[in-house]
């Protein structure tokens, strides 16, 4: 008997055992306590959960190059979430590369022949498709959504004004600030990630929250301002054909680097070059780059016709879809080319080569956005300052925004590494700071609102939080386990104990939008997303039967066992 004991243990399948990958909470205060949580649920469930937290940068390249985790709490680093954003997250042509483009290695032939339609369609098709491509997220869940933050940031009226108005967060609002002391030429910003103080290469996706400096530095043809699309760099697009469409860019006059280099078309036409392939065709395989991969796919090609103007032919994709492409970082030419050559990194897994392009720090950065790299010192600030020659400062432009169409309000940006949130709040209410750039945790709103001379800004995002899941690795390849483990979140639970209700829970990335269909508008009680226990604690028995109903056995010790 014992002899058969024995052997009917060696043939039993392996407990079940997951690791939850985040930031520490001196970098997010948020993720680290969403892993706990989790952590905790998948446990009463029978699986054995482990939380390990690190940097951003060792997050990022476990998670988004190497894809070495089993699943990771993120945050989309996205302003505004579109239709066609899903794209590249979730379409299997992008399974295998690095970046955030389907970091989950999620492949579903329905989903990819969905994305593509909604690129294709518009009107009543298009939303069609892109509401089923959210109950395939819903039901499979590759990643899942938890909910949209606000973000509270502290930020002080002596030397400027106008942040209540800014209603927003890209970097961009900063421009629309009014400077109530003249003599208050610096901007300072606090921030508890220290990567832009080192790294300030558009290319590179991170962990990084909103707010990233790059913008400032590097324009594009156009950009979005409180959710409009606006000509930037171009002064006007005429699109010559809409089924595929082409449009015809026309370059503001006299624009230049902030080398001193001119701007042109054919800088244009190299940005959607090294942007499709980083080898620029040099090595035997095209070697996309870590971020704007969805956006670069819909370009087929692009065609300077003169000095100032480039043509631009797109894939089959409405004008609509196309636009998200006019958005992308101009890159210089006379910089960028010799990034193209091949690069070697320790403890990199780029495939079977990389390049330069996508691991440089570009410091100090050539753009040709408002503001121009003066300086960093070490992890420890960023000081960039006002581009003179930009068009923001040619009072003739037209077709801007009028709250930043007067230019830049400072001569000088100082972005300050602070190592938490406390002290990044200390220093804007000891006037060493201005505000903080990017959101603080919940318990230090009242901190913030007894100080008279700050302003308590509170901004609702569209970067949401999310548990990721490895598609690439058992048990997590099953789609019915994720969606079970989808089950033992409790996001009512998390908004309060996590965000104190600054956030807004959703099951969708499009929630919020006139895109989310009206059956996965976040309930409690949704058939599909509900909790398996009630009052933030799952029920064991509940969460038992249910993964016993999709195949799995328990031992003897109620651990969930592999099948």
């Amino acid at each position: 008997m014992t002899r058969l004991r024995t052997l009917a243990n060696r043939q039993q399948p392996d407990p079940i055992s997951l690791s939850v990958k985040c930031l520490p909470v001196d970098e997010d205060p948020y993720s680290i306590a969403i892993a706990r949580q989790v952590a905790e649920w998948f446990g009463t469930a029978g699986i054995d959960t482990t939380v390990q937290p690190m940097t951003a940068e060792e997050l990022y390249r476990q998670t988004l190059v190497n894809h070495e985790f089993d699943v990771f709490v993120g945050q989309y680093p996205s302003h505004t979430v579109r239709p066609d954003a899903l794209y590249p997250l979730l379409h299997s042509r992008f399974s295998v590369e690095p970046g955030w483009q389907n970091p989950f290695g999620y492949t579903n032939l329905t989903v990819d022949d969905l994305l593509t339609e909604q690129r294709r369609t518009s009107g009543e098709r298009r939303a069609e498709a892109v509401s089923e491509i959210q109950r395939h997220l819903v039901r499979e869940c590759p990643f899942v959504v938890v909910g949209f933050p606000d973000v509270i940031r502290a930020a002080s009226n002596e030397r400027f004004t106008g942040w209540r108005s800014m209603a927003g967060l890209s970097p961009l609002h900063l421009l629309s600030l009014d400077r109530r002391d003249l003599s208050a030429t610096t901007l300072r910003a606090t921030t508890p990630d220290m990567r832009p103080t080192t790294n300030l290469n558009p290319l590179v996706a991170s962990f990084r929250r909103s707010g990233s400096v790059t913008e400032l530095i590097y324009d594009s043809l156009a950009r979005r301002y409180r959710g409009d699309l606006h000509p930037w760099a171009a002064a006007e697009f005429e699109w010559t054909a809409e089924n595929p469409p082409v449009v015809r860019a026309t370059l503001r006059e006299d624009q230049t680097w902030h080398d001193g280099e001119p701007l042109t078309a054919d800088d244009v036409e190299f940005t959607y070059a090294l942007l499709a392939d980083t080898s620029l065709g040099s090595f035997d395989e095209p070697v996309p780059p870590l971020r704007f991969r969805g956006r670069a796919s819909l370009v087929e090609s692009a065609t300077a016709l003169d000095d100032r103007t480039v043509e631009i032919e797109f894939g089959e994709c409405t004008p609509e879809v196309a636009t998200r492409a006019l958005t992308v970082p101009l890159l210089a030419e006379h910089v960028w080319e010799d990034r193209a050559a091949r690069a070697d990194v320790s403890g990199l897994n780029l495939g079977s080569a990389t390049t330069e392009a996508l691991v440089a720090s570009a410091v100090p950065p050539v753009g040709s956005g408002p503001l121009e790299f003066e300086s960093a010192a070490g992890r420890e600030s960023l000081t960039l300052s006002r581009f003179e020659d930009h068009f923001l400062e040619r009072p003739d432009q037209t077709q801007l925004p009028g709250p930043i169409a007067g230019g830049v309000p400072f001569e000088e940006f100082e972005l300050r590494f602070v190592g938490s949130d406390a002290s990044a709040v200390d220093l804007v209410a000891n006037g060493e700071a201005d505000f903080t750039s990017v959101g603080v945790g919940p318990d230090l709103v009242r901190t913030i609102g007894k100080q008279q001379h700050l302003t308590l800004a509170v901004d609702q995002t569209d970067s949401f939080y999310f548990l990721g899941f490895n598609a690439r690795r058992t048990p997590l390849s099953n789609p019915r386990f994720r969606h079970l483990l989808s089950r033992l979140l409790d996001r009512k639970t998390v908004a309060e104990s996590v965000f104190n209700d600054y956030v807004t829970p959703a099951v969708s990335p499009l929630a919020g939008t006139d895109w989310l269909p009206s059956d996965l508008a976040w309930d409690e009680d949704h058939p599909v997303t509900s909790f398996l226990g009630s009052g933030g604690s799952v029920n064991k028995l509940r969460a038992r039967e249910a993964f016993r109903d999709a195949g799995y056995r328990y031992d003897e010790r109620h651990r969930l066992l592999r099948v």
